[in-house]
């Protein structure tokens, strides 16, 4: 049985009879780890023209060149889905497990109990990548640099749902909330909650929804995490068929 071939994102434009030179992290990749050689079948994609085979060349030592071949799938739009989200603990995780599930932005937020005080948006990033490369998305999120509370909401387009998962209990339940495909996001808060004084701001919007996920208390990352599914089984891409 063979190997699946390995899919890496790149930034360059793809059509057939490119030649473009890897990346020193994919020529590291490629050679040191998945032991490529001259001929190997590798697939790309860079977010705007679907996904591509290419074999591996190796022109000189340390060197890897993609000579792009043939087109395995066409772009197709992505859900309109966006994260934003007071940084926790297990920040990569949630970054890497939000793109398996679709996400098309992802915004580190810091709120009032937010414990954490710095976020490593080029480590995220790679998280991102890495995830979309493993799960065949067409593309990777957008991975912003955090920003504070006062100035998401203020920022946040008003023809976009804010979703704000509520811990108090004031949501209403979220499948009911989710009924049509629209532009949205999500807005989770820290593993302390948000302060009475912004879940009382976020009342004040218009394109706030406060939303329930169940009875159970769940870690910020499960909560995240519980709604994009939610969100991806009842109006996003889940469903449609594979």
């Amino acid at each position: 049985m063979s190997k699946p071939a390995s899919r890496l994102y790149i930034e360059d434009a793809l059509q057939a009879g490119a030649a473009i030179a890897a990346s020193e992290g994919h020529a590291h990749y490629l050679l040191h780890v998945m032991r490529a050689s001259a001929g190997t079948v590798v697939k790309l994609f860079n977010g705007r023209d679907g996904e591509w085979e290419a074999t591996v060349a190796i022109p000189a030592k340390k060197r890897v060149q993609f000579d792009v071949t043939r087109q395995t799938r066409a772009q197709v739009p992505m859900p309109d889905l966006w994260l934003a989200f007071a940084p926790v603990k297990r920040i990569e995780f949630m970054a890497e497990k939000a793109s398996e599930l679709g996400v098309a932005v992802l915004q580190p937020v810091f709120t009032r109990h937010t414990d954490i005080t710095r976020v490593n948006v080029e480590r995220l990033r790679a998280n991102a990548t890495e995830a979309a490369e493993q799960c065949e998305r067409l593309t990777v999120p957008v991975v912003h640099e955090p920003v504070s509370f006062d100035k998401l909401i203020a920022d946040w387009p008003t023809d976009r749902t804010l979703y704000v998962l509520d811990e108090t209990g004031g949501g209403i339940p979220i499948a009911k909330a989710l009924t049509a495909p629209h532009p949205a996001g999500f807005l989770t808060g820290p593993e302390g909650g948000f302060a009475q004084s912004e879940l009382d701001a976020l009342r004040q919007l218009p394109f706030v929804t406060a939303v329930g996920v169940g009875p159970r208390i769940l870690r910020a990352e499960t909560a995240a995490l519980a709604a994009l599914a939610c969100w991806q089984a009842l109006v996003g891409d889940w469903t449609q068929r594979a």
